[in-house]
């Protein structure tokens, strides 16, 4: 296997595998060894056309040469076609674009608080969930609902009430024992909590509650936004319209970018000198955002995701149908997990030898989140790769304990 070039000046905040990719081609990458992989992870859910689009390239290509940065202190014609776009897809009605999912989560905080003052309430919680993921910084870690990631960082924002995940009957009972709560926060699929779908009619019930409440919803779409699971955004799929929806991932390609966008009393919260960003929706990002989803409605990607999801899933199950320790292969469109009950320990090094690119989420969930335009052909290879390894791992576990004992 490649081994990654040493980076010591780095802080050591990753524990890096031993491959460093120098090229990309649609669902195929290169290591610095020359060997091919495919890409099932697409940079954890980035890059959703692939590598090195042409659309996208052209896009960049030509933004590079024309204007990179200016600052929000002025008008951004690429900035407003984009919430253009964005709120024409998705029905929403302002747009707030910021660098990452984390800061698009942090807009949305921002906003309950917001949101909160105008209730007169002043010590407002939101609602998160067991087994959640919404960030990186302060406010996002408190929301998060992993005791792993918090370890370290105490003493975290007291504002997030965590509930279990798939569970109405628990936000129920909050609204009648809290009278301070404002709002929900809630991933439609948790990414890194194991791709886990909630049951049919809890998006549903979440809106409902909201409502009667008189709370915000806002819907993590990091992961499942920007087309990932077959519809712009998987609420909207479920037909359910939150108050506020994050994005970020997929929407940029690679280049980094992040949207907060809000509908009804939500849009309406934000004033000059609530908040703000230096680079958020520079020209540069907010073109190849555009490019981004010019080529999903050219292509009909959305489609393409929710069909090649189900393929993928069916051929997983075809393959993996005869190894007991796989449990469950679940998903919606282009995000499918593939969960095991034995110890997943140098699975992903397994996978990088057999040429094929994922990670393992929650421990023991293979976690696929391939480009939506991905090929027939290339859907066979990946499941034959990672059948490969799942079986790899079994047969060595088997041989290190013939008995069968723990």
């Amino acid at each position: 296997m490649a081994s990654a070039t040493s980076r010591s000046s780095l802080i050591h905040s990753y524990n890096r595998l031993p491959v460093s990719f120098v090229r990309g081609e649609g669902t195929r990458l290169w290591d610095d060894q020359g060997n091919e992989y495919l890409d099932a992870l697409g940079g954890i859910a980035v890059c959703a056309l692939g590598h090195c689009h042409p659309h996208v390239t052209a896009a960049i290509n030509e933004q590079a040469q024309t204007l990179l940065h200016t600052s929000n202190l002025f008008a951004i014609e690429n900035q407003e076609k984009l919430a253009t776009k964005l709120c024409e897809l998705t029905g929403m009605e302002a747009v707030f674009f910021c660098n990452s999912g984390a800061e698009a989560n942090e807009a949305a905080i921002k906003i309950s608080r917001l949101f909160a003052q105008q209730k007169q309430i002043t010590n407002p919680r939101v609602i998160a969930f067991h087994g959640s993921f919404h960030g990186r910084t302060m406010a996002t870690l408190s929301a998060t609902g992993n005791e792993a990631v918090h370890n370290g960082f105490h003493p975290l924002l007291e504002s997030f009430l965590h509930l279990p995940y798939n569970d109405v009957s628990a936000i129920e009972q909050a609204a009648t024992e809290h009278n301070d709560i404002v709002a929900i926060i809630v991933e439609p699929i948790l990414g890194e909590g194991g791709v886990v779908v909630p049951d049919d009619g809890y998006l549903s019930a979440l809106r409902s509650i909201c409502d009667s409440n008189g709370w915000l919803l806002i819907a993590d779409e990091i992961q499942t936004g920007a087309g990932r699971t077959g519809h712009w955004y998987a609420s909207l799929g479920q037909g359910v319209r939150p108050d506020v929806i994050t994005s970020a991932k997929a929407l940029g390609n690679g280049i980094p970018i992040g949207a907060c966008l809000t509908q009804g009393i939500a849009s309406t919260l934000i004033k000059p000198g609530h908040h703000g960003t230096t680079f958020g929706g520079n020209p540069f990002a907010t073109r190849v955002a555009l490019s981004v989803l010019e080529a999903m409605q050219q292509e009909d990607l959305l489609t393409r995701a929710s069909n090649a999801g189900l393929q993928l899933q069916n051929k997983l199950r075809d393959a993996l149908h005869n190894r007991p320790e796989v449990t469950d292969i679940r998903g919606r469109g282009m995000m499918i997990g593939i969960s095991l009950d034995i110890d997943c320990t140098g699975l992903v090094n397994l996978g990088l030898e057999n040429r094929v690119v994922f990670n393992v989420a929650a421990g023991n969930v293979i976690r696929l989140l391939p480009p939506y335009n991905i090929t027939d052909a290339e859907i066979n290879e990946i499941v034959r790769r990672i059948a490969d390894s799942v079986n790899e791992l079994c047969q060595n576990q088997e041989t290190d304990d013939p008995a069968g004992n723990e």
